[in-house]
C-alpha cells in the first residue's frame, strides 16, 4: 500500500505503508543509531515524535520483548528506508512489523531519509503527517500541521501508581542490564525475585552490591525501564512515584536517594513538577538526575531552557568530562537543552558538554549533593561508557563520595 510523509514546509515523501494503516500528525525527528530500534520505539521520551531511522535497514534481527524499555511502544510513527521483512535472531519474538501492528503504530518505509534528514538538519524539526490517502489534500493538511504540538506528554507515560523494586543480587551477576528483561511483567518486584537461571552467565559490570540497603525515590517523568534496573542490579531497592507524587510524599519514606527520570516534551509544560522539584532541591536528599530530569532540575533552580534545532539523538554522541578531561561515548534523546548563559554559577556549574556542539550536558550543583547529566548513563543497548555514574551516586548517598 502506498504511503505519504507530509512536512509543515510542504515536501512530499512517497513511500510504502508499515506498521498500522492511519494516519498520524506528529513532530518529526530522526535518530543516528545503527541498532538498539526495539529500545528507541519503546522509550518513553519518543512520546509525541515520529522517528526516522537513518541507518537504512531496520528489522533484520526482528525484535525481542525483553529489550523493551518499557511496556509498549511510545512514539507515534516509524519512518525508515527499508524495513526487513527477514529476521535473523535466536532471541526474536516477532518482526518490526508485527510489533508496529501490535501497537497500532503507523509508518512508512522506501523513502529518501538522507533528504529528510538534510531537510530537518537545515530547516529544523517541524511537524509532519503519515498518510496512505492518495487523494489528500496538502492545502487543508498545511494548517492541522503547523498547529500540532506535543502537550502535556509526560502525564500519558508516567506510571500511574506507585511500584517497588528490591536490589538484586541475581539481577547483578546475570545482566544484561535491560530494563525490560527485568520488568517486562506488571508486578515488578516478583519479576526482579523470578528465576534467571537460564540468563548466559557473564562477567558482572557489578563488582560489588555498593547500594544494598540504600533506598532510592524513582520520579518517573517517562522513565525507561533500565534506570530503575541499573539501581536495583547494584542492591538498591527503588520506589517509583507516579509524575504527580508530591514531593512531601516522596520525602515522607525517608530516602537514602532521589533519581529523577528521563521523559518526552517540553520541561517548561511541566510546571506542577517544577515545583515539587524545587521542594526536592531544598531537602539536601541526594539527587541525581536524567535528560528531562536534568532539564527540570535547572528549571526548578532558575536557570533556563530551549529547544534545539533538531535535538540530538543516537547513541553516538560524545561528551566531556569537565572535571576528568575524559570523553564518553552516550546514548542521547533529546530536543531541549539547558541554556548555560542563563546559568547562576553560585547555584550550579557545568560538568559535562558535548563535543560536537558545544552545548551542556550535566551540572554540579554547588553546596548540594545533587548531579545531573543529559545523555544516558543506563543506555541499552548502549553504549554504557558512562554507567559508572549510578555508583557515583551510590557514593554520593552513602557519603563517601
Amino acid at each position: 500500500m502506498k504511503a505519504f510523509l507530509i512536512l509543515e514546509d510542504g515536501t512530499v515523501f512517497k513511500g510504502k505503508a508499515i506498521g498500522a494503516k492511519r494516519e498520524v500528525i506528529s513532530e518529526i525527528v530522526f535518530n543516528t543509531s545503527m541498532a538498539g530500534y526495539t529500545e528507541v520505539f519503546t522509550d518513553p521520551s519518543y512520546a509525541g515524535q515520529a522517528v526516522c531511522m537513518t541507518y537504512p535497514l531496520i528489522g533484520n534481527y526482528g525484535v525481542c520483548r525483553d529489550d523493551m524499555e518499557s511496556e509498549r511502544i511510545w512514539l507515534d510513527g516509524v519512518i525508515v528506508r527499508e524495513l526487513s521483512d527477514v529476521v535473523s535472531n535466536f532471541r526474536c519474538d516477532m518482526t518490526v512489523q508485527e510489533f508496529l501492528e501490535e501497537y497500532d503504530i503507523p509508518g512508512i518505509e522506501r523513502i529518501d531519509t538522507r533528504k529528510l534528514v538534510r531537510i530537518l538538519r537545515e530547516k529544523g524539526t517541524m511537524n509532519g503527517m503519515i498518510t496512505t490517502d492518495e487523494n489528500y489534500n496538502i492545502d487543508s493538511i498545511i494548517p492541522r500541521l503547523k498547529a500540532y504540538n506535543t502537550g502535556k506528554v509526560v502525564e500519558k507515560v508516567s506510571c500511574k501508581e506507585i511500584k517497588k523494586i528490591e536490589g538484586s543480587r541475581d539481577l547483578a551477576e546475570n545482566g544484561p542490564l535491560s530494563g525490560s528483561a527485568v520488568f517486562k511483567k506488571e508486578d515488578y518486584e516478583a519479576a526482579l525475585k523470578g528465576d534467571l537461571s537460564k540468563r548466559e552467565k557473564r562477567p558482572s559490570i557489578v563488582k560489588e552490591l555498593n547500594g544494598k540497603g540504600l533506598k532510592v525515590a524513582l520520579l518517573d517523568v517517562g522513565a525507561k525501564d533500565n534506570i530503575a534496573a541499573s539501581l536495583a542490579a547494584r542492591g538498591c531497592d527503588v520506589t517509583v512515584y507516579p509524575s504527580d507524587t508530591t514531593a512531601e510524599e516522596m520525602l515522607k519514606d525517608k530516602p537514602d536517594g532521589i533519581m529523577l527520570s528521563n521523559g518526552p516534551g517540553d520541561p517548561k509544560e511541566c510546571t506542577g513538577v517544577i515545583e515539587e522539584i524545587k521542594k526536592l532541591y531544598a531537602s539536601d536528599v541526594p539527587i541525581f538526575a536524567i535528560c528531562l530530569g536534568h532539564q527540570l532540575m535547572a528549571l526548578a533552580t532558575g536557570a533556563d531552557t530551549y529547544k534545539m534545532k533538531y535535538g540530538h539523538r543516537g547513541g553516538n554522541h560524545p561528551v566531556k568530562d569537565l572535571e576528568t578531561g575524559r570523553v564518553y561515548i552516550s546514548s542521547q534523546n533529546h530536543g531541549y537543552v539547558v541554556d548555560t548563559d542563563k546559568l547562576d554559577p553560585k547555584v550550579a556549574v557545568p560538568a559535562f558538554v558535548n563535543v560536537n556542539d558545544g552545548t551542556n550536558e550535566g551540572l554540579k550543583y554547588v553546596g548540594k549533593n545533587i548531579f545531573t547529566v543529559q545523555f544516558h548513563p543506563e543506555a541499552c543497548c548502549g553504549p554504557q561508557d558512562s554507567g559508572y555514574l549510578f555508583d557515583r551516586f551510590i557514593k554520593m548517598m552513602r557519603k563517601d563520595a
